[in-house]
């Protein structure tokens, strides 16, 4: 029998709060079998539960070292590694046995498949996040494959090619205007993102000397492993399978959506003249350092690091204070709700989006082009 070393056992103590993304399993399973009011328990777990513990268990300043070197890192990178097979049993499961199961109503079909989506987009996509920015294949091919699951992989080359290096200019579609309100912001990303991430492709394989129609563009991947994740939930779930399929998809884009909504609203880089703006700094994204939806979230509310080092691992991301970068009064959990209602939103949030700029931008008198996107784009964008 192999015993696991005192040394190794530590650093896997360290990293079990990032594999509580696994207690979504027996609560799907749990709500498929018991239907009823169980149906509510994943919405219920994601958002409710992580929003009560932050308010119980408070903030993490605390920063990892970031001299850890990587096979420290061996069981946080393994939840990430694992996720895409677990989530993909447990939507394969239910595309199976929910269109035929006789003591589910099809309301209780819907808010299960709600459920879902609420899994493969705060867990899933969060996860394909972290997996798309590194340099291993078979973790850039998770990404993918998580991506296509929920039928938006062309957010990789969005997230990729476009958002990182246009964060807070008016080139880059998610980052939210000052007064605009959540559903706004979500249609306007779902005409505006594809069209973007493709003209980003073209434009890197014009750069190579290529055109748009070659293998080497990751679209035409996008679509073959989206072509097959609709074939397969129809296959497996027949046309009922493949409406829930699709809906589950849209519930994920959507909370997809709502984080980018929070994770950058107001925040714009300045205009220095020329097509040209300031660097990316950590005072352009919103941070959170709430304990427990960092942990569900593997550190993403750790946004300010993340857009400093794209690549570093969830486990070394670093925190800012407020004199640094913008904190949010709330973790992700309860922010991503108070979205869905613009006034009480704007209300919260726009006066911090004021105080922000007085801190940082004391000197900016007229913030109109700002806030309706009319700065030109930066030099060179695609």
């Amino acid at each position: 029998m192999a015993v696991i070393a005192p040394e190794e056992l530590a650093k896997l103590k360290n990293a079990l709060p990032f594999w509580l993304s696994l207690g979504t399993v027996p609560v799907a399973l749990l709500s498929v079998t018991w239907g009823g009011l169980a149906v509510f328990l994943m919405p219920l777990y994601t958002w409710g539960l992580y929003a009560l513990l932050d308010a119980l268990m408070g903030l993490n300043a605390d920063d990892a070292d970031l001299e850890t070197p990587e096979e420290d890192l061996f069981w946080y990178r393994m939840i990430t590694l694992i996720w895409f097979p677990v989530q993909f049993v447990i939507l394969m499961a239910m595309l199976w046995y929910v269109p035929l199961s006789g003591n589910l109503n099809i309301f209780e079909k819907i808010v299960l498949f709600f459920g879902m989506g609420i899994m493969s987009g705060t867990i899933g996509i969060v996860y394909a996040h972290e997996l798309m920015h590194q340099k291993d294949p078979l973790e850039r091919w998770l990404a993918d494959l998580l991506l296509a699951s929920v039928l938006y992989s062309h957010f990789r080359s969005e997230h990729l090619r476009v958002h990182h290096l246009y964060v807070g200019t008016p080139r880059d579609a998610v980052t939210a205007r000052y007064g605009e309100g959540f559903h706004r912001f979500f249609f306007r990303l779902l005409r505006e993102c594809p069209e973007s991430a493709w003209h980003a492709e073209v434009a890197m394989l014009a750069r190579k000397g290529k055109g748009p129609w070659t293998v080497q563009n990751p679209f035409l991947r996008y679509a073959l492993l989206q072509a097959g994740f609709l074939l397969l939930a129809l296959i497996v779930g027949g046309w009922e399978g493949l409406a829930f399929f699709i809906f589950q998809a849209f519930v994920a884009i959507w909370q997809l959506e709502l984080v980018n909504y929070v994770e950058h609203y107001g925040l714009t880089r300045r205009y220095l003249g020329d097509q040209k703006y300031e660097h990316v700094l950590p005072r352009h994204s919103w941070n959170a350092a709430h304990k427990a939806s960092n942990w569900l979230l593997i550190n993403l509310q750790r946004h300010s690091d993340h857009h400093y080092k794209p690549d570093r691992r969830f486990p070394l991301l670093q925190n800012y204070a407020a004199e640094e970068a913008p904190q949010l009064p709330y973790g992700y959990p309860v922010m991503t709700t108070m979205a869905l209602f613009p006034k009480l939103w704007r209300r919260v949030m726009n006066p911090r989006v004021r105080a922000w700029r007085s801190q940082f931008y004391p000197d900016v008198t007229d913030w109109t082009p700002y806030n309706k996107g009319q700065n030109p784009w930066p030099k060179g964008a695609p």
